[in-house]
């Protein structure tokens, strides 16, 4: 077959709705493809993100040295009982960065006193003393993120 007939061959393929012409004979076999083969795509779903306000600072991922902590956790609670944060934000010891934090370990507070500020979507949510009580460890360093139910205070009820 020369160029003159296989440039008219295509031609008809291309005007026409055919996707797929062959033509075999003894001496030559022609097969014109139109159109595109069907191209799968896999996307991966995005990694989630964390939303936190612009001093939010995570703390190092370290998967080995979690668990001693969580051992060393539970025999400091057993030793008094814990304060807990009540909604999921951000931990701080104080009304400031400047400013004294609101207890020290070893210090005796009254019911009702402040003990720490837990932030929630820019509000900041005062965690008073439920009785008079004794700071006996503080579980959280400033401006930590902290989970609902993570220990904030173990302290000893007086």
């Amino acid at each position: 077959m020369d160029i003159k007939d296989l440039k008219l061959l295509i031609k008809l393929v291309t005007e026409t709705d055919i996707t797929e012409f062959e033509m075999d004979n003894s001496d030559e076999k022609i097969i014109i493809k139109r159109g595109h083969k069907p191209e799968y795509i896999t996307v991966a779903a995005p990694a989630h993100q964390q939303y936190a306000h612009p001093g939010y600072q995570p703390a190092p991922a370290a998967a080995p040295a979690a668990a001693p902590t969580a051992a060393a956790a539970a025999p400091a609670a057993e030793a008094g009982d814990t304060v807990n944060s009540p909604i999921v934000g951000t931990f701080y010891a104080a009304p400031g960065p400047e400013a004294a934090p609101y207890v020290t370990v070893g210090q005796v507070v009254e019911k009702g006193q402040v003990l720490c500020i837990v932030e929630a979507m820019k509000l900041m949510n005062e965690i008073e003393a439920d009785c008079k009580c004794k700071i006996l460890k503080i579980c959280k360093d400033n401006a930590q993120a902290v989970e609902y139910g993570d220990a904030l205070f173990v302290i000893q009820k007086l």
